[in-house]
C-alpha cells in the first residue's frame, strides 16, 4: 500500500489562482473581524478536551488551529484566501457576551466545537439554546461560563433549534462529565425533532458518518496543506454523541391564540408563533421545517430585543443538500422563513446571533443581512427552476450558474459551506430527480464496469495515464480526476498501473482542495487523495449508543429491519418467521414482526394476519437497549448477543419454535463504517 506524502507542493496554476482570487474580494473589510471578537469574556484555559472515556484521545483541539492567528499578508500558496480569512474568522473561541441589558444577559461560547452553544440567564437558572455535538464539548463549554461568571445556578431548561446532532449531542455534558441524572426541566424541540435525529444518526448514521469523515476532514493533518475548517466552524468534535428526548414540543398546534397574546410584547400577534415563558425568559418561537433542517425554529427574546436565527442566516452560504447526505432542503420555503422573520422581528431586534458563526449588531445590519440572504435562497431556487424549464440538466445548470454581483459581494454569500454548484444540483434533485432525462444516463454501468470499458476504449492503461498526465501538466485538474478513477475502478488493469493511477490521482485531487473556497469540498478533496494512496481509515465511528433508549419501539424494528441481508434470508426462508414481542417495563408495549420475503415487517401489537406466531418474545426495554448497544461492538452479532441474554434469563422464549427469533436475528447485519469511496 503506498504510504501518502505531505505536503504535495501547489502547481503554479494553483498559486497563481489563489494569488488572484486575494485581489477580488475586499480583503480590508475589518467589520466581521471586530463582531466576530466583541464581548470576549474569556478565551479557552486548555489546548484541547479530551474524551471522557478515553483521555489520551483528543476529542477537540485548540492548539491545532494555532497557525490560523499568524499575521499573513500574502497568505498560503495552498489555501484559497477567501476560505483562510473564513477559518480566521472561526478560530475565535471562548465566552462571549452577546447583549445584557436589566433583564440578564445573553452569552454563547463558540469555537468549542461546530455550533456554538447560547446560556441565558434565567429566574432560578440558565437556559441553554444547543448543547453542541459531544459530551465533552459541551461539559468544557459549560464550565468556561461558570468559572468566568462565577455562576453556578443549575441548567433550567435547555431548547434545541433543531435536529442537526451538532446542537443536540452534547446534552448530557450540560450534567456532568460522570453521571446520567437528569433534572426534570423543559427540553424543547420543534415538531418532528426527534424523527429526524433518530433518521439522520440512526437509520442512515453510518453512511453519513463515513461520509462526514469527508466533508469534515477529521483524520487531515490540520496546517495550510491540510484542514483550515469547515466553513460553518473549524471542524465537528468526535466525543460521545448524547440524546436527552425533548418533553416540550413547539408545534402548529401549540401556536398561540391572538387572544392569549400579551399586550406587553413589542412583537405584534401573527399566525403560527408560539410564545413560551422558559424560567422567566419570555421566548416566541417560529416554526422553519424543511429550511436547514427538516425540524428547525427561529427564537425571538423580547426582553433583550434579540433574534436566534438558529441555523437559518449564518454568515456563509449553507447547504441545499450536505454533502455527508441528508434530505433536499427547500431553498423556496428558506427564503419564505427568512421573509417572515424580517416582516416579524427585524424592526425590533437590535441584536441577531445564529447557532453558529458570530452575532450581528445594528437593526439596519440586522435587515441588510436577513434580507440578501432570503434573496440568495430565493434566486438559487427560482433561477434553477428557469435553467429546468428551459432544458438544463442539474449539471449543466450548475456549471456556468452565477450569482448577482449584488449577492455576490457579501463576505455571508460565499460559499464555504455550501457551494452555488452543489446547491444548483440539489434545487434540479428535489423537483425532477436523478434522472436528467437522457436515456443514455437511465442505466449506467457502475463503476467497475464502466472503468475497465473506459480503459480499453482509450487503448490501454498506458494511454489513459498519459492523457491524464497532459492534463495535469496543463492544470486541467478536473479532467484528471475523471481520467484517472476509471482507472482505479477498472478491475483489469495492472498494480503497477493502479499505483501509478492512485499517485495521479492523488496530486490532482490536491491542487483541487487547495484551490477550493469551499470548505468542505477542500476536506472532500484533501481526505480523497489521502485514501486513494493509505485507504480507507479503519478508526471505529463512535456510535451514538445514547440515542438507543430514545428510539420508539417502531424505531427500533426499524433500525433492525434495515440491517437485514434480505437476499440470504428471502432465499433461505421461503416461509414467514412471525415473532411476537412483548414488552413489561417502564411501560407495557406490544409488536408483531414478520421475516417475510427478505423483509422484515412490523406491526403494533398483534398482526391480525398472523395466525399464530412461531414464538412469542418477552423482555424489558432496558434489556432490548442493551442488546441493540452491546450489538454494535466490532467483535459481536445480533444473534450472539440475543442467545446470551436468552441464556442469561434476561429474556423469555416461549412457543412452538424458540429457536426462530435466534433465526431471525442470524439475518441481520451491521453496517460498514469504513467503506471504500475513492476505490472499489
Amino acid at each position: 500500500m503506498s504510504t501518502y506524502r505531505e505536503p504535495i507542493e501547489p502547481s503554479s496554476f494553483i498559486t497563481e489562482a489563489n494569488r488572484a482570487a486575494s485581489e477580488t474580494l475586499p480583503f480590508d473589510e475589518s467589520t466581521d473581524f471586530a463582531d466576530a471578537q466583541r464581548g470576549l469574556l474569556a478565551e479557552p484555559d486548555l489546548p484541547a478536551i479530551p474524551s471522557r472515556t478515553k483521555p489520551e484521545r483528543i476529542v477537540w483541539d485548540f492548539a491545532g488551529y494555532d497557525f490560523l492567528d499568524q499575521d499573513l499578508p500574502e497568505g498560503f500558496p495552498t489555501v484559497n484566501p477567501s476560505l483562510l480569512r473564513q477559518g480566521q474568522l472561526t478560530r475565535f473561541a471562548g465566552l462571549f457576551e452577546v447583549t445584557s441589558n436589566e433583564s440578564g444577559a445573553i452569552y454563547q461560547v463558540r469555537g468549542y466545537d461546530l455550533s456554538n452553544m447560547t446560556i441565558i440567564k434565567g429566574q432560578s437558572g440558565i437556559v441553554i439554546i444547543d448543547p453542541l455535538a459531544s459530551w465533552e464539548t459541551a461539559h468544557y463549554a459549560l464550565k468556561l461560563y461558570r468559572d468566568t461568571t462565577d455562576d453556578q445556578s443549575p441548567v433550567s431548561a435547555v431548547i434545541y433549534t433543531h435536529s442537526h446532532v451538532d446542537h443536540f449531542g452534547g446534552v448530557r455534558g450540560l450534567f456532568g462529565l460522570e453521571g446520567r441524572d437528569v433534572p426534570d426541566i423543559p427540553f424543547i424541540a420543534p415538531d418532528g425533532f426527534l424523527e429526524h435525529a433518530v433518521s439522520e444518526n440512526i437509520y442512515a448514521g453510518p453512511a453519513m458518518g463515513r461520509r462526514a469523515s469527508f466533508m469534515y476532514g477529521p483524520q487531515l493533518a490540520k496546517g495550510p496543506c491540510g484542514q483550515v475548517g469547515a466553513g460553518l466552524g473549524l471542524t465537528v468534535s468526535t466525543g460521545e454523541i448524547t440524546l436527552i428526548p425533548p418533553n416540550q414540543t413547539i408545534t402548529r398546534a401549540t401556536a398561540t391564540p391572538r387572544e392569549q397574546w400579551e399586550a406587553a410584547d413589542v412583537i405584534p400577534w401573527r399566525p403560527g408563533l408560539t410564545r413560551l415563558n422558559v424560567d422567566g425568559v419570555r421566548l416566541i418561537f417560529q416554526l422553519t421545517p424543511g429550511a436547514e433542517a427538516p425540524a428547525e425554529m427561529n427564537i425571538y427574546l423580547p426582553s433583550h430585543r434579540a433574534l436566534c436565527m438558529a441555523e437559518n442566516a449564518t454568515h456563509t452560504l449553507h447547504n441545499l443538500l450536505t454533502l455527508r447526505g441528508a434530505q433536499v432542503r427547500d431553498a423556496h420555503a428558506w427564503s419564505k422563513y427568512l421573509t417572515q422573520a424580517l416582516q416579524t422581528f427585524a424592526e425590533h431586534t437590535e441584536v441577531e446571533f445564529a447557532q453558529h458563526h458570530w452575532p450581528t449588531w445594528g437593526q439596519e445590519n440586522i435587515v441588510t443581512l436577513l434580507s440578501n440572504q432570503r434573496d440568495l435562497y430565493a434566486y438559487l431556487n427560482d433561477q434553477t427552476l428557469r435553467l429546468i424549464n428551459q432544458g438544463s440538466t442539474g449539471i449543466e445548470a450548475a456549471e456556468d450558474f452565477q450569482l448577482p454581483a449584488t449577492l455576490a459581494e457579501h463576505w455571508y454569500n460565499r460559499g464555504y459551506y455550501g457551494s452555488v454548484s452543489h446547491d444548483v444540483k440539489a434545487v434540479y434533485q428535489r423537483y425532477i430527480g436523478w434522472f436528467d432525462g437522457n436515456p443514455a444516463h437511465l442505466w449506467n454501468y457502475p463503476p467497475t464496469e464502466a472503468g475497465r470499458r473506459y480503459v480499453d476504449a482509450i487503448g490501454g492503461a498506458d494511454n489513459l495515464l498519459a492523457k491524464a498526465q497532459q492534463a495535469y501538466d496543463a492544470g486541467d485538474y478536473r479532467w484528471v480526476v475523471e481520467l484517472v478513477n476509471h482507472a482505479i475502478f477498472a478491475p483489469s488493469i495492472t498494480d503497477e498501473h493502479r499505483g501509478k493511477a492512485k499517485e495521479l490521482q492523488a496530486q490532482a485531487l490536491t491542487q483541487l482542495g487547495y484551490d477550493a473556497e469551499n470548505a468542505t469540498w477542500r476536506n472532500f478533496f484533501l481526505t480523497g487523495a489521502k485514501e486513494v494512496l493509505a485507504g480507507p481509515d479503519d478508526t471505529p465511528t463512535q456510535p451514538g449508543v445514547d440515542l438507543v433508549p430514545s428510539l420508539s419501539l417502531e424505531q427500533v424494528f426499524d433500525t433492525l429491519a434495515q440491517g437485514v441481508h434480505g437476499p440470504t434470508a428471502g432465499n433461505e426462508q421461503p416461509e414467514p418467521i412471525a415473532l411476537q414481542w412483548h414488552i413489561t417495563e417502564p411501560q407495557q408495549e406490544a409488536a408483531t414482526t414478520t421475516l417475510r420475503n427478505g423483509a422484515l415487517i412490523q406491526v403494533p401489537g398483534k398482526d391480525i394476519l398472523v395466525a399464530k406466531p412461531q414464538a412469542t418474545i418477552t423482555l424489558t426495554r432496558q434489556t432490548l437497549n442493551k442488546i441493540l448497544i452491546a450489538a454494535a461492538a466490532p467483535d459481536s452479532t445480533f444473534q450472539s448477543v440475543f442467545n446470551a441474554a436468552v441464556d442469561h434469563g434476561d429474556i423469555t422464549v416461549t412457543g412452538d419454535d424458540p429457536t426462530a427469533p435466534s433465526t431471525v436475528f442470524g439475518y441481520l447485519t451491521k453496517p460498514n463504517t469504513s467503506f471504500a469511496i475513492v476505490t472499489p
